[in-house]
């Protein structure tokens, strides 16, 4: 699959909830995908879905790049993104994101 010429930022994360207790997923914290405010997510089992920035930064730690390495790797040659691993959301990018899904005109 070709790469993507965008970049696109993403924070990888272990699960810590009671369900889903050590599942590493990807958050892609400046990528909102609905008039919730969600944001974009993709694991292994159920592929790409949305969530909630807070609420998955409470339920879950930082995963190690040993930890996300085949996720990773999933993403970029199965769906062909380029990542840029960041810490944490700029809620400067996030907002943009948002009143673009909302079609808010600044």
């Amino acid at each position: 699959m070709e790469k993507d010429n965008y970049k696109t930022d993403v924070i990888f994360r272990v699960d810590n909830s009671k369900d889903w207790k050590g599942t590493v997923y990807a958050l892609m914290p400046h990528d909102c995908c609905d008039h919730q405010g969600h944001v974009s997510t993709y694991q292994h089992v159920g592929q790409h879905s949305g969530a909630e920035y807070r609420h998955c930064i409470a339920k879950s730690r930082p995963a190690t790049p040993k930890e996300y390495k085949d996720l990773k790797r999933e993403m970029e040659q199965g769906h062909g993104y380029n990542f840029n691993v960041v810490k944490k959301q700029n809620y400067d990018k996030y907002l943009k994101s948002y009143y673009e899904v909302r079609g808010v005109k600044r």
